[in-house]
């Protein structure tokens, strides 16, 4: 490993799996913010993405400014209508009843910050993801797996059964960090990985 500390402003542990496996070494600090006052703002899906990433990654590079910091964040939009984290059980089940049958899109926002360098840089990537029509019992069995806590729009692609027919774009972009475009995006601040790419984008 080249370069600065690197930090992950996230407890995803989807994440860190993604980073670790593209060869990364670097140390965990989530960030605590209310990711709800930012959806307050009104904000188009992809401008909040990418507002949310950089905000995390913000409040902490404030505290480790010789670091780079690596924050994201992943929504799924259905038109305007944007899908976080489901809240409880009830809130994941009106999530997938709703998303049953329909094309969404997931957006994750990627920011990246070295504030003794002087560098911020943020993107966002989208994925198109169709969804197979889902019965009562499918998602009521989903449900109870528990799989869908902490995953936004209530499920995750890796699950047992994420219930996806199609999808179009970076796969690991639907797992919460799109794995390409991050590693470009880090090797602008100086964060470099001798491990070959692998078939991941």
């Amino acid at each position: 490993m080249q370069g600065p500390r690197l930090i992950l402003a996230s407890a995803s542990p989807r994440r860190q799996s993604l980073l670790r496996d593209a060869g990364f070494v670097f140390d965990i600090h989530p960030a605590d913010l209310d990711e709800a006052s930012f959806a307050a703002d009104g904000m188009a899906p992809s401008e909040l993405a990418k507002r949310l990433a950089l905000a995390k990654a913000e409040a902490v590079a404030s505290k480790f400014p010789d670091a780079v910091v690596l924050g994201a964040d992943t929504i799924v939009a259905f038109g305007e209508q944007i899908l976080g984290k489901p809240r409880d059980a009830q809130h994941a089940y009106e999530m997938l009843s709703l998303l049953s049958g329909t094309t969404h899109l997931v957006i994750t926002g990627v920011a990246v910050v070295h504030p003794s360098a002087r560098f911020s840089a943020t993107i966002r990537n989208l994925s198109a993801v169709r969804m197979k029509p889902l019965t009562l019992h499918d998602i009521e069995n989903y449900i109870a797996t528990g799989q869908w806590r902490d995953k936004a729009g209530g499920y995750g692609i890796q699950d047992t059964d994420p219930f996806i027919i199609r999808m179009a774009g970076s796969h690991t972009n639907i797992v919460g960090l799109p794995m390409t475009a991050t590693r470009n995006l880090l090797a602008t601040a100086g964060i470099t990985t001798d491990k070959a790419s692998s078939s991941h984008s």
